[in-house]
């Protein structure tokens, strides 16, 4: 398969401005989701062990496919591709699918997630393996380690952190509770956080469009979210550690 480059130009702004307009139409409300879900009556549900199986899993397969297509890519790309994107989908899928103990989701918000996720696949596993072109060089630059390390280190900070939001309940409780440890001690969004320097520390190893794209809808995707749960926080714990912030330690 050769390079479109045009459709990855054009999928790559065309993320960026979806996460804008979210960003933008989120200033105020947050989406219906998890804790702050509104489901009419008629509204059709999922639960959110198959919702999140069935939505992540295009994110996974898709590029894993494309790697059986006819191509010539670099060892760095694919080894990008299935080290970093395809790792983060896989723990999505097969496990943390397979843990979470949240509420189901509307059936609207899986179908919109799975369809983002197959576009998203598509692009990053295009990309790299049929559009980039690494040198020799590229695993020594600063760029490439500084990256990984941002990206392992957000990994870390993710798992982690959807660890300590797993054990505030027990199976079939939906109560919530005040998350402590590791990045909670500072941040109401830990889990939101370690996933944001995930992607960004993806966009600087592979120094890209498609995967600054993915980097920037994340952040305008999930940062509100961060803010919002912040809030909600504050709202129903009158004993909320005051010096906590919602995203960035000491700062936001």
């Amino acid at each position: 398969m050769h390079c479109h480059g045009d459709l990855v130009n054009c999928l790559s702004c065309g993320i960026i401005l979806i996460g804008l307009w979210h960003f933008v139409h989120h200033r105020k409300t947050q989406t219906s989701y998890g804790r702050h879900m509104v489901v009419s009556p008629p509204a059709r549900t999922v639960p959110a062990r198959l919702a999140w199986f069935l939505q992540e899993m295009p994110a996974l397969l898709i590029p894993l496919l494309l790697t059986l297509t006819p191509h010539k890519p670099s060892s760095v790309g694919k080894y990008l591709l299935l080290g970093t994107f395809c790792t983060h989908y896989f723990l999505r899928t097969f496990v943390y699918s397979l843990l979470t103990r949240g509420k189901p989701f509307p059936l609207g918000v899986m179908v919109a997630a799975g369809f983002f996720c197959s576009l998203n696949g598509f692009l990053q596993g295009h990309y790299l393996l049929h559009c980039a072109q690494f040198d020799d060089e590229w695993s020594a630059d600063y760029r490439y380690k500084t990256g990984l390390v941002l990206f392992y280190v957000g990994m870390a900070i993710n798992i982690h952190s959807d660890h300590i939001l797993r054990k505030l309940r027990k199976p079939g409780e939906v109560i919530y509770k005040i998350p402590t440890g590791g990045l909670f001690e500072y941040v109401s969004g830990a889990n939101y956080l370690g996933e944001i320097v995930e992607w960004f520390g993806f966009a600087v190893a592979t120094w890209s469009l498609p995967a600054l794209s993915f980097a920037l809808f994340s952040l305008s995707f999930i940062g509100p979210r961060a803010y919002y749960h912040h809030r909600f926080y504050q709202e129903k714990f009158k004993d909320y550690p005051k010096l906590r912030k919602a995203l960035i330690p000491f700062i936001f």
